[in-house]
This record gives C-alpha cells, sequence and structure tokens, in this order.
C-alpha cells in the first residue's frame, strides 16, 4: 500500500494557504478524510464527493474540493468565466485520464516543485507513492500552489518531493498519431462545456441529428475542466465520423487580470499570439493533425467603441500566429459584435483575417446566411462554406437516453476551400 502520509502533508497545506482570501469570521475549517488521508480544508471552500455525486460539473470558477474521479459531468454548463479560483481535484492515480489538454509535471525534491508551463492555468501532479493524481486550477497566477508545495512536508519531516518523482503518466499519449477529424461537412453541431463520456458520444452519434462536436480544448477562461478530453478520445470520436471543432477560451472583453482582454491593441495583439501557441500547443498533444482549423472563443460585448480595435488586432494576430505555426484559424464570435469589427476591417487584410467565421445570434435559425452572421448583404466575406451560425444558447437536450446541456450550430465548412496555413500570408513584390 503506497504511503499517504506525503500527500496528507501537501494537501493540508494547499488548502490551508491564502491562494484565496481569508473569510472573516467565516466557517470554520473543515477535515475531510479520502483514501486514507486527512484533509483540512478551508470552511469557505465546496467538497464534492463525485463518486456519491457523479452528475457534478468540475466547475474552475469555485473554490472546491473534488474527491473522486469524475462522472457524467451533466450539470455543466457555460463555456467562459471572469473569476476562475483555485481548485484542487484528488482522484485515485489508478484510472485517473491521461489528460493530453494540461500539463504533468514532476516534483523533484525539496524546493524543487516546478513551475506550472501552459496557458490554461491549471497542472497536475501525479504522486505515484501516494497512488493520487492532484489536479489544481489556479487564479491568478501559481506562484501560491508552487510556494504549498515547496513547503510540504511528510509526518516525518521530509519534503513533500523527497523520495524521487512520479511517473508522468502523460507520457502514455506523447506522440500521438495525427488526427485530422475535419471532413467537409454542412449539417447540424453542439458544443457542451466539457467533453462528453464516450458512452454519451456514441449514444449521441447513433440518436442525434448532430454531425458536428465542439471541444473546448484550454485558455484561462474556460469554464469547465475536462477529464475526459484525452489523445483517445479526440482519436475516437473522429474515427466515429465527428468533424470536431476545438475552441480556445483565451482573454476575453471584460477587464479582469486573468480572464481579460487588453483594451491596448498592442497588447491584444501580444495576447492574441500567446493564445495561439497555446492553442496548437493543446491541440498537438490531442493529436490534432497540423491544419486543422482551431476556433478562439471570444464573447459577446456591447461596447464596441472601446473593443472592436483590440478584438480585431487579437484574433488577427491570432489567425497569423496560428498559419505560422501550421493550423487554420477561426473565430466564435458574436453576430452584433466580434463578427461586425471583423467585417468592417475585412477588406484591410483579408490574409490577416480568420479563415472560418462561427457567429453566435439565437435566433433559431439554422443557417450560415448573411444576415445570421452578422454580416453586410451580398458580402463576399467568408463566403463559400467557410461558415458556421450558433443558433440556439445553453439547454438540456437529450437523445439516446443522454442528456447534455449544449449550445446548437448550424455548419457549413469544408476545410478544402481553405487557403493552406503556408500560403496564408500577404503577398508582396
Amino acid at each position: 500500500m503506497p504511503s499517504k502520509s506525503m500527500l496528507s502533508c501537501l494537501l493540508g497545506a494547499a488548502l490551508l494557504a491564502p491562494a484565496l482570501p481569508a473569510v472573516a469570521d467565516g466557517p470554520a475549517p473543515a477535515t475531510i478524510d479520502y483514501h486514507g488521508l486527512r484533509l483540512t480544508v478551508p470552511g469557505h471552500w465546496r467538497v464534492v464527493d463525485l463518486e456519491r455525486n457523479p452528475d457534478t460539473c468540475l466547475r474552475l470558477d469555485l473554490p472546491t474540493l473534488y474527491l473522486g474521479h469524475a462522472g457524467t459531468q451533466a450539470e455543466c454548463t457555460g463555456r467562459a468565466v471572469r473569476t476562475r479560483a483555485d481548485t484542487l481535484h484528488l482522484e485515485p492515480l489508478d484510472g485517473a485520464p491521461p489528460r493530453a489538454d494540461i500539463p504533468t509535471l514532476r516534483a523533484e525534491g525539496p524546493g524543487g516543485i516546478p513551475e506550472p508551463q501552459g496557458h490554461s492555468n491549471e497542472v497536475r501532479y501525479a504522486l505515484r507513492r501516494s497512488g493520487v493524481m492532484a489536479t489544481v486550477s489556479y487564479g491568478t497566477a501559481p506562484d501560491a500552489v508552487r510556494d504549498l508545495l515547496a513547503r510540504a512536508r511528510t509526518a516525518g519531516g521530509a519534503a513533500a518531493g523527497a523520495g524521487g518523482a512520479p511517473a508522468d503518466p502523460a507520457s502514455a499519449v506523447a506522440g500521438p498519431k495525427p488526427v485530422a477529424g475535419q471532413e467537409p461537412f454542412t449539417g447540424a453541431g453542439f458544443d457542451a462545456c466539457t467533453a462528453p463520456a464516450q458512452g454519451a458520444m456514441d449514444s449521441w452519434r447513433a440518436a442525434s441529428p448532430f454531425g458536428a462536436v465542439g471541444i473546448y480544448i484550454g485558455g484561462r477562461a474556460r469554464a469547465c475542466a475536462q477529464p475526459q478530453l484525452t489523445a483517445g478520445w479526440v482519436r475516437q470520436q473522429a474515427e466515429a465520423g465527428w468533424h470536431l471543432m476545438p475552441l480556445w477560451v483565451g482573454p476575453q472583453p471584460w477587464h479582469n487580470a486573468v480572464t481579460g482582454l487588453s483594451t491596448d491593441p498592442s497588447e491584444a495583439n501580444e495576447q492574441g499570439k500567446e493564445a495561439a501557441d497555446g492553442a496548437a500547443q493543446a491541440a498537438g498533444a490531442l493529436g490534432l493533425a497540423e491544419g486543422t482549423v482551431l476556433y478562439n472563443d471570444l464573447e459577446n460585448y456591447t461596447d464596441r467603441t472601446t473593443w472592436d480595435p483590440p478584438v480585431v488586432a487579437y484574433l488577427t494576430a491570432w489567425t497569423v500566429r496560428l498559419h505560422e505555426l501550421g493550423y487554420r484559424a477561426a473565430a466564435y464570435v458574436a453576430a452584433s459584435s466580434g463578427a461586425k469589427a471583423l467585417s468592417a476591417h475585412h477588406d484591410q487584410a483579408p490574409w490577416a483575417m480568420p479563415d472560418v467565421l462561427w457567429a453566435a445570434s439565437w435566433n433559431a435559425e439554422a443557417s450560415v446566411s448573411d444576415a445570421d452572421m452578422g454580416l453586410p448583404a451580398g458580402t463576399h466575406q467568408w463566403a463559400g462554406r467557410r461558415r458556421a451560425h450558433q443558433y440556439r444558447g445553453g439547454h438540456d437536450d437529450t437523445y439516446g437516453g443522454v442528456t447534455i446541456n449544449i449550445d446548437r450550430s448550424w455548419i457549413d465548412i469544408d476545410p478544402a476551400v481553405l487557403l493552406s496555413p503556408a500560403r496564408a500570408e500577404p503577398a508582396f513584390g
């Protein structure tokens, strides 16, 4: 039986550290026993037993200790969140999915807790000696988490990382064989906050009208954890004939130090490049082949005077950088805001515009007409099977006895009509 003392001390430190502001005169800390571990958690944290509550969504915006393997996550709703919280998910290492969308790092010894790498503010630590996988989500910065782990001690006083580093379970999916998963498609599609379990995907493939699925592969504003999202999951959906629409939830047109887009176009430009780097890294780890269309989820805004310039700067930088990295670029935007901003600047730099436009207008019209997309009538912009229209927002749908909270879209996309990334650039001279 692996020793649990290391993780017990580690978690006691992690859950009591000031990663979140202290709540004056708030609930007293709670002591939780899990797999032989005794944990003391701040009183304002939720504690969720996933074995007893398999439908619970692993939300990233509420301070929570999640215990056990994730279940169906049927309660998940939403797509992007303004505020990210510090959360901790503990599950037995045996049976923990080999996730590829976030890094799994090694702890090498006293003071050697590595800084998380990646762009989604999530990291996993495979603690093999303890038989537990610890997945951490954090808000403003990972510093508190790193300090917690560096200070952690076992009951005998040794550093938490002493005694050798745990094996990296992500190595099992390193270098997956690339899959495309984006055959030409015209028809209905859906997206959900978290990737559904394989059984749910199989049921919906057989019984639903949908042939395309949106997958949230990362980003600091992502609302839900993705315990099902592995390279194997991606391959299974592609082989089943699903048209995959990978979404990156980067900085948004709102004011927030972690999840917000800068109002300065030059800074937004840099954020667009960073988002493209993160999306390409996640896509590669998930086995999505070069040339795959990657979508940037940028939510609606009403103050167009403030946000139009940085939105255009951000999405054009996203596009150019993805082309440099060998991927095609797309944007999910509201028809009333982001689509109009891109349209207004389209002809100034058409080579820097997203290859595909996915516009949200919840008007119940399953079409990609100019009006539904928020584009001028008779426009040449994104013509020729380069459009998707999200026509209904979050709602529950049931097919094959499986209920999922989804958004509905009508999609008309043929990657063959898109320029190859290497050619999607201006021609001079």
